[in-house]
């Protein structure tokens, strides 16, 4: 009657371990798993970097997207569209719906499985609906916004927000009494991932 939750592969499930592991694990558990910050987080798909983690997380949400059309579906209004994976807002959604039914279904009681049904799972659905509208019903839409998202990032725009940035920063020294800095060159720097350490600073020429 009914199917049971898609299992993510394995390399899926060895980062969900490792993830356990830096919280719950002894101290030299803790020593090899090493800056928790840099673990991949499976409901972050950009935080996945190992290509093969990646391939297997993007096959576990595609069951995850079978399984809830088929479960939690009736109505065509309420399914999740075929071209989910061409609307990042979908994308980033559903790894975090994925990742709560998953801890749900490993609770010992049924609360955060209650808690899935009522709050999780219905407000993704109503905010899918809110977005796409009608535009993927029979196949999927060209972005709506593209033309709004181009003419924000162009280097016109890009620039007028930079000078009125620049401008508030020089409104800020001159309340606090000081003349504003005005660097000459870019300064970039390269830093340790792990301890946040500044390794090494120099101008862009």
């Amino acid at each position: 009657m009914i199917y049971p939750f898609p299992v993510p592969g394995g390399q899926v499930q060895l980062a969900y371990r490792e993830l356990n592991l830096a919280i719950n694990g002894n101290d030299e558990q803790k020593k090899q798993i090493g800056n928790p910050a840099l673990l991949p987080r499976p409901w972050e798909p950009t935080s996945c970097l190992d290509p093969e983690l990646r391939h297997q997380l993007w096959q576990w949400l595609e069951d995850v997207v079978i399984w809830l059309n088929r479960e939690y579906s009736w109505d065509v209004a309420g399914m999740i569209p075929t071209c989910w994976p061409d609307h990042p807002h979908l994308v980033h959604e559903l790894a975090v719906v994925a990742d709560q039914r998953r801890r749900a279904g490993l609770a010992n009681t049924s609360d955060a499985l209650e808690e899935w049904h009522r709050y999780c799972l219905p407000a993704f659905l109503d905010r899918m609906r809110t977005r796409l509208k009608s535009h993927c019903d029979d196949a999927h839409a060209k972005w709506p916004g593209r033309s709004r998202h181009n003419e924000h990032t162009s280097e016109r725009d890009t620039e007028a927000r930079e000078e009125t940035y620049v401008s508030d920063v020089d409104a800020l020294h001159a309340h606090r009494g000081r003349e504003p800095e005005t660097p000459s060159k870019k300064r970039f720097a390269v830093v340790d991932r792990e301890t946040g350490e500044i390794r090494q600073e120099f101008d862009d020429e």
